[in-house]
């Protein structure tokens, strides 16, 4: 029986793309109780090996023979009462999607404190990465907007050996994110139900375009096709004019969104009951989700809201107004502020006339309100009427660099500068403020592979020479 243990133990070492640290504490306590208990069955090597990090394992206590048991990483070694740490510091973030948003969420959560190990193809890495001078993965303006304070690990998903590596690290993890088209995670072993029996405490996401269990789930999209068929490019643009896309990619943005939101509920669910969850995320309900109240309009009165350009449906003066300069958006819907508007613009009696009184007469009358208004700003630059209009919602069309150039986003800190030696970036932070909870400190975006041999030493407890074989053999790269 010893010798059948031992010999297990020697398969298990010479596999050298699984022998992480808990298949080799395994090994050690193996060989032990091997030799203390004549009733020890190589099975029992197998089964403590795989779930030697289990939530329910680090609840026994103490083991025999000097064996420590680590706990999955579940930021319960954050110590509540440091306000010094990040909310979400001790959580690690196993992060294998690309593009925008499932980048755009986990890297919020690395604002938040979350440790984001973002797996990379090793030849091209992200997508959106772009290519330098010389046809290497660079760092373009896209990746930068979504992967700061990230490490990059960079393995082929498509090898055996890269597909263990992966496994191994989802041990290690308390959070995955993957927007891989459904079908394509089972087939590299790495879907929910696979890694749930080795990490039972990890929670799971999947973004796809239409949804992991649809009839559809095969389908590519993205952002624009779903602005599409969501009815969403049908309510924007002229009147009179061809349906149009948002400049912005609003449904991706927004699936980020709620990806966090859900991510930060799993976790605090997971605080209670030990368990992991399958978060199952779909472009098509964020789409549909985003109609709003245009949505509600259809779906109690059956009524198509139309297009109205620039234009608000339901009030007026709210839209887009000429100036002698720069266009203004201007929103003064009620009665009080469309009468400080006529005062401000020296047209107070505009206020009091029948065809403007009201919002409904108002908006009967759009068209001839417009030209009335206008011909009174197009008189003035816009920088005249803008400090005139301070405590009214207005404000002037700004370019690109006059809105990050202006008071509002300076004031605020938005933009922050950081370098690596190398190149600098800058970067605009999460859009929240704590007063008491720290968030974490910006790291610039990663080179690809620039964490791969760190990583796997730290979580794997690969050796470099392990690492080299692996990054030789073509199944990682390390930069």
């Amino acid at each position: 029986m010893v010798d059948a243990v031992r010999s297990l133990a020697r398969i298990i070492r010479e596999r050298r793309f699984s022998t992480n640290r808990p298949f080799r504490k395994a090994i050690r306590l193996g060989d032990k109780m091997a030799s203390a208990f004549p009733g020890f069955r190589p099975v029992h090597l197998l089964l403590f090996a795989r779930f030697m990090n289990s939530p329910g394992l680090a609840a026994i206590g103490p083991m025999p023979f000097g064996i420590t048991i680590r706990p999955p990483v579940t930021g319960s070694d954050t110590n509540m009462n440091d306000t010094t740490r990040p909310p979400l510091a001790g959580i690690r973030i196993l992060d294998f999607s690309r593009v925008i948003a499932g980048p755009l969420a986990t890297q919020q959560l690395a604002d938040l404190g979350a440790t984001v190990i973002k797996v990379e193809n090793p030849v091209t890495g992200d997508e959106v990465r772009g290519v330098d001078a010389n046809g290497e993965p660079a760092r373009s303006p896209f990746f930068i907007a979504f992967n700061r304070s990230k490490q990059s690990v960079a393995i082929d998903l498509r090898s055996a050996a890269g597909q263990a590596l992966a496994r191994d690290l989802a041990t290690r993890c308390d959070v995955l994110v993957q927007n891989y088209r459904p079908g394509v995670m089972e087939r590299f072993g790495l879907d929910h139900t696979a890694l749930e029996a080795l990490n039972p405490s990890l929670v799971y996401v999947s973004v796809s375009a239409y949804g992991e269990h649809t009839t559809m789930r095969t389908r590519p999209g993205f952002d624009p096709v779903l602005q599409a068929e969501s009815g969403m490019m049908e309510l924007t643009g002229e009147p009179d004019g061809p349906p149009m896309r948002t400049a912005l990619s609003l449904i991706d943005t927004l699936t980020a969104a709620h990806l966090t939101t859900a991510v930060l509920a799993a976790l605090m669910s997971r605080a209670d009951t030990g368990r992991g969850d399958y978060i199952d995320l779909a472009l098509m309900d964020t789409a549909m989700a985003a109609l709003g109240n245009m949505g509600s309009t259809w779906l109690a009165t059956g009524t198509v809201p139309q297009r109205a350009g620039n234009n608000h449906i339901h009030s007026t003066p709210n839209g887009l107004f000429r100036t002698a300069t720069e266009p203004m958006y201007i929103a003064v819907g009620s009665n009080r502020l469309f009468g400080e508007l006529c005062s401000i613009l020296g047209t107070p009696g505009l206020a009091e006339e029948e065809r403007f009184a009201t919002p409904g007469a108002r908006l009967s009358h759009r068209d001839e309100l417009r030209d009335t208004l206008e011909a009174r700003l197009m008189t003035e630059p816009a920088d005249h009427w803008v400090p005139l209009m301070r405590d009214l919602p207005a404000g002037k069309v700004r370019t690109l660099d006059a809105a990050y150039g202006s008071p509002e986003v300076a004031e605020r800190d938005l933009v922050h500068h950081i370098d690596d030696g190398d190149e600098a970036f800058a970067l605009v932070r999460s859009p929240f403020q704590f007063r008491q909870t720290p968030v974490a400190q910006f790291a610039p975006p990663p080179r690809l592979g620039e964490h791969t041999r760190s990583a796997l030493r730290e979580l794997l407890d690969l050796t470099d020479q392990e690492v080299d074989e692996l990054a030789e053999a073509g199944t990682i790269r390390c930069t």
